[in-house]
């Protein structure tokens, strides 16, 4: 069998670029399409599969896809097994593949007023690099294969072969043949690769191609300028085509893309803390369109799951409270089969959201708090300090963004720079620009510090002196009348290592560092485990400059680690104390209540979401039902401006609602999952 198939695929394969002599004309789009409800499936079918779209009907699909309310769809033209789904004088088409699946789907979709995006894997495709040996990257010991072999990327493709010219030109194929709106460019990540292709250019760059982070970095350069190849194709072709490519950083790709994705699965190994800190951070990327790809399943690879109704909704709604398109991402079964109940469940949802639509449509968030991250993408997806301080601003109803050196700072009130954050000339300047204008700042942990840790890059401002790192361990603190306010009168935990400051003149000391009997460790015979406080030091655990505020330890990974409540209150007085008119204000709201804050002309509007994520078996966390919520006070700082009515979207109840001190305080009666308040 396996014979057989490798014999077809040889057969089909072909490193031709597209037929010269021949005018093409494009059959894309006449404008570029705006996405509003998306669905995005996933194809990869192995060559073995005997079967390859007998069952499907396009007229029937996209029906019903019609019915839930879909105007974009991103469909598989080849896949990362190499697999076209069309028929293709440059790719491999599937063996048991007897017509132009991918054809047929762009008719229907053309006259049923879906947009189509072609996806097409950029990073790997098993078929053409079992093929094509000469076309995959060759890792540092040599080796083609990624141990374990069991992964989709065990073969990965190196972008400076000629696979590069191969797939630029079936996107060509695709765009001169097919009336798609776009295309959809995946796995594209910065493989090493030491392949000769790569050491002859590194060589002619003067790169040292033995230096791994050399070589990385040739790849991560190499990847960039595939993709601003594509870009330059395509829109030689129809400037109008949307155009995405998943992998590189939102900022790397701002010129060449027409638009953003998250793809963010809850329930695999995203998590729940991944979709807060990208839509916080990618809405001040400009303003471009952004689709939230969730899922109907639990991880990518399983056929077997419809997650519930709460979990898919919740996370559509989180997007669509922070300015992103929903856009439900699935398996599409390699015969074809329909597969009713997800589409039910889909158009269940959609349908919901659709009735809120007036609302949601160019609705843009006010935030007046920045989280200040000038890390790479890699840090911003996975680093625990930056998710432990976006949940606590969120479980404290600020309204903030996450923003890099690529946005600009100066709208904000507020700068939170978190735990490690050292600053560069243009960071600084930066910052003493935002206190120059008599704005606050909240740093902590080794943030503020130069690259080599050695002093406080705007000592005057913060009005402290860098020591050292601190010796306690564990280390407590205790806090002056000024900010204890609910805290328990007693030693409470850091939970994170931190630095010894010295405080300079005029910079008030507000909370103490307490040092434990001894530190945790082995002497040979004990094992020191139980530490338990000794005596009150003078040195500061928190400090206040001014407006500018300073915590010695890095409470945002202590909080992450313990999630104690503590840490957060004491968080909470100081930033109440900088900012004490926030947008938001909230009476018994709980801390999972997530409160959003968006505008139109005209209006504005809180969104009021109430689910609760629960960790289940060893690693899976799961939204089941919503929280129902009663007699929910919420006040908006008004700024000046009264509104005729304020009502509960969609249906139009009247809420009443009193003006006091510069905000507009209402009381939402019953809020069961989430609330849209409207103040017209």
């Amino acid at each position: 069998m396996r014979r057989t198939i490798l014999l077809l695929i040889s057969l089909m394969a072909t490193v031709n670029v597209f037929p010269q002599g021949k005018t093409l004309v494009s059959k894309g789009p006449e404008k570029m399409h705006q996405p509003k409800y998306c669905l995005f499936y996933d194809n990869h079918t192995m060559p073995a599969c005997p079967d390859v779209g007998e069952s499907f009907d396009a007229e029937a699909f996209t029906d019903r896809i019609k019915r839930c309310g879909v105007d974009y769809l991103t469909f598989h033209a080849r896949c990362n097994l190499g697999m076209a789904y069309y028929d293709t004088k440059i790719g491999i088409k599937h063996p048991s593949l007897k017509y132009d699946l991918f054809g047929k789907l762009a008719d229907a979709c053309q006259r049923k007023g879906i947009a189509l995006t072609a996806y097409l894997n950029g990073g790997i495709s098993s078929a053409e690099g079992l093929l094509h040996r000469e076309w995959t990257t060759l890792y540092f010991d040599g080796r083609e294969y990624r141990e374990p072999h069991f992964t989709p990327y065990v073969r990965t493709m190196c972008y400076n072969t000629p696979y590069r010219d191969h797939l630029i030109a079936m996107i060509e194929e695709i765009a001169h043949n097919y009336p798609v709106s776009g295309f959809f460019i995946d796995c594209l990540a910065p493989y090493p690769c030491i392949c000769p292709t790569c050491i002859k250019e590194m060589k002619e760059k003067g790169i040292d191609y033995t230096d791994k982070n050399e070589v990385v970095k040739f790849s991560e350069f190499s990847m960039l300028r595939l993709c601003k190849d594509i870009s330059k194709a395509i829109r030689a072709i129809n400037p109008n085509y949307l155009i995405y490519f998943n992998g590189p950083g939102f900022e790397e790709q701002s010129e060449i893309g027409t638009h953003m994705e998250c793809e963010c699965l809850p329930a695999g190994s995203w998590g729940y803390e991944y979709l807060p800190v990208l839509s916080h951070y990618m809405r001040t990327l400009g303003n471009k369109p952004i689709l939230n790809m969730n899922a109907r399943f639990y991880n990518w690879g399983d056929f077997g799951s419809l997650r519930p109704e709460a979990a898919i909704k919740s996370e559509l709604l989180y997007g669509l409270a922070n300015g992103m398109r929903p856009d439900v991402g699935g398996h599409f079964h390699p015969r074809g089969d329909l597969e009713n109940a997800v589409l039910d469940r889909i158009e269940k949802i959609y349908k919901e959201l659709q009735t809120m639509e007036p609302w949601f449509d160019n609705a843009k968030n006010i935030t007046e708090i920045a989280i200040v991250y000038p890390l790479s993408i890699g840090n911003i997806r996975g680093d625990k300090q930056l998710k432990s301080a976006v949940r606590m601003l969120s479980e404290l109803k600020q309204q903030f963004d996450v923003v890099t050196l690529y946005s600009d700072w100066s709208k904000y009130k507020v700068l939170i720079i978190p735990d490690d954050i050292t600053f560069n000339e243009e960071i600084a300047r930066r910052v003493k620009a935002h206190i120059n204008a008599g704005k606050a700042v909240i740093s902590s942990g080794t943030s503020g510090l130069n690259p080599e840790k050695t002093q406080f890059v705007l000592e005057k401002e913060w009005g402290i002196k860098f020591e050292k790192e601190c010796d306690f361990d564990p280390a407590y603190f205790t806090v002056g009348k000024n900010f204890n306010r609910n805290l328990p009168n007693m030693p409470l935990s850091e939970y994170s290592s931190g630095i010894e400051v010295e405080p300079l003149p005029g910079t008030s000391v507000e909370a103490n560092l307490i040092k434990p009997y001894y530190n945790r460790g082995w002497d040979g015979e004990y094992a020191f485990y139980y530490n338990p406080p000794d005596k009150v030091t003078d040195k500061p655990a928190l400090t206040i400059n001014g407006k500018v505020a300073h915590f010695s330890h890095r409470i945002f990974a202590g909080y992450s680690d313990l999630a104690s409540v503590e840490l957060r209150t004491l968080f909470s007085n100081v930033l109440n104390e900088l900012l004490p008119d926030p947008l938001v204000k909230y009476e018994n709201l709980p801390s999972f209540s997530r409160v959003f804050v968006t505008e139109q002309p005209g209006r504005k509007m809180i969104h009021l979401l109430s689910y609760v994520p629960e960790m289940r078996g060893s690693d899976t966390q799961i939204i089941e039902e919503p929280i129902e919520l009663h007699n929910l006070k919420i006040s908006v700082r008004n700024d000046g401006k009264t509104p005729r009515k304020v009502y509960l979207a969609p249906g139009g109840k009247s809420l009443p609602f009193k003006i006091a001190d510069g905000y507009i305080n209402v009381t939402i009666p019953v809020s069961k999952g989430y609330s849209l308040v409207v103040f017209e």
